[in-house]
């Protein structure tokens, strides 16, 4: 008899995680891994933001709070969805979790019927099509052209839509491959979206402040606000502030929809930690002069490690717009052999073989676009001088 239930055979650790659980595991045994598989930053939570944390549970708040957010976490987000991006946006419009992910998850269970689709451009971040696929939902991946910057078309997402699309998942700065849409191409999307009115948008900005060369950030509800009614702005401080392990995501939705993800969450893990919530009040009210200067060290390591990567015999990579990854074509390793012997079929191939030769990375499949790896540079400089040292090593190791 089966103990467990089918939705645990839809689950699966993301590539990255995988990734990193491996080195892990070598590191364990004593073996040199360089790990460059993990979106994390570097560098430590800003003072201010600690310093905030701590005068909060000397003062007491280590208690449950609201479901979805405390009046204070909600005002700062208000005001700063309305400072940063002009979005029309009020503490009934806001939900608040245990990370960006798990606002997105209680969003599409919310939504989501067994057979509804989720449009999502390939490559993008793992969790969208595991959890679609675990609510019983069906991910529709469109597979984007490098010669595009790795962008959705307008004409990709129009063949994309039918009549059981629920979602478009639309993520920029982009994990993995650092595309950023502008203000003109989000509304050559919105114009399909218009003719729509079935499907629900969802613009990840996670990564808004990770932009390079002194781009521009532009989000759909505020370049098409005909359009925020039915559209889900998701965002966190996991990468704006260094704060992966506070865990806490927010949004900007519709009132009907937040209620609805309330409810969800009051049965799966309840509030947010009360620490972490007066923790991104100071992150989202205080100077931003330091997420500015790690995003200048991030241009500084894209601009490093890119020709480094580029010069490696058979692999391809254009600098990212934003993010701090890049998403490298292996193809030009297919069909080789290894020194072992081994013929390299996949990207899959190429990403063991890597970890044979030292460097953990993730590989493409599990982004929904083959053949590429993904490798973050948000570690130092040279760590990621050493990744490519090995890289380059195993290129010139193969043989015809």
């Amino acid at each position: 008899m089966a103990l467990l239930s089918a939705r645990v055979a839809r689950t699966r650790l993301s590539a990255s995680a995988l990734a990193a659980q491996r080195a892990r595991e070598l590191r364990a045994k004593g073996v040199d891994i360089v790990e460059l598989a993990q979106g994390e930053p570097d560098f430590n939570t800003p003072d201010h933001v600690i310093e905030a944390a701590y005068r909060a549970m000397r003062a007491g708040q280590t208690h449950y709070t609201p479901v979805d957010g405390t009046p204070e976490l909600k005002d700062a987000i208000v005001r700063k969805f309305r400072r940063e991006n002009g979005l029309d946006c009020r503490p009934e419009n806001v939900s608040a979790g245990a990370g960006g992910k798990q606002v997105l998850h209680n969003a599409l269970a919310a939504t989501l019927d067994a057979g509804d689709e989720v449009v999502i451009p390939a490559p993008s971040w793992v969790a969208y099509a595991d959890i679609t696929a675990y609510l019983e939902g069906v991910p529709v991946w469109v597979p984007t052209r490098e010669a595009n910057g790795f962008k959705l078309s307008p004409q990709e997402l129009e063949r994309a839509i039918t009549p059981r699309t629920k979602w478009l998942i639309l993520n920029s700065p982009s994990n993995p491959s650092g595309a950023v849409y502008g203000a003109d191409e989000l509304r050559a999307l919105a114009a399909v979206l218009e003719r729509q009115p079935q499907v629900w948008i969802l613009a990840d900005d996670m990564y808004e402040h990770v932009l390079f060369d002194g781009r521009r950030f532009d989000t759909l509800a505020a370049v098409a606000p005909q359009l925020a009614p039915r559209t889900l702005t998701l965002n966190g401080c996991s990468k704006t502030f260094a704060m992966t392990g506070w865990r806490l995501g927010y949004a900007c939705a519709p009132v009907e929809l937040v209620r609805a993800m309330a409810r969800l969450q009051a049965q799966s893990s309840l509030n947010p930690s009360s620490v972490s919530q007066a923790a991104a009040v100071a992150a989202l009210t205080g100077p931003m002069d330091i997420v500015r200067s790690r995003c200048a060290e991030f241009q500084a390591r894209r601009d490093a490690i890119v020709p480094r990567i580029a010069a490696i015999p058979g692999l391809r990579c254009a600098p990212p717009h934003g993010a701090f990854y890049l998403y490298v074509s292996c193809a030009g390793w297919l069909g080789k052999r290894t020194p072992q012997g081994k013929v390299l079929e996949n990207d899959a191939d190429v990403t063991a073989y890597l970890l044979e030769s030292g460097v953990a990375v993730p590989n493409g499949t599990g982004y929904g676009l083959s053949p590429y790896f993904r490798a973050s540079f948000a570690t130092s400089l040279p760590v990621l001088e050493e990744a490519c040292r090995r890289i380059d090593a195993a290129a010139r190791g193969l043989g015809a």
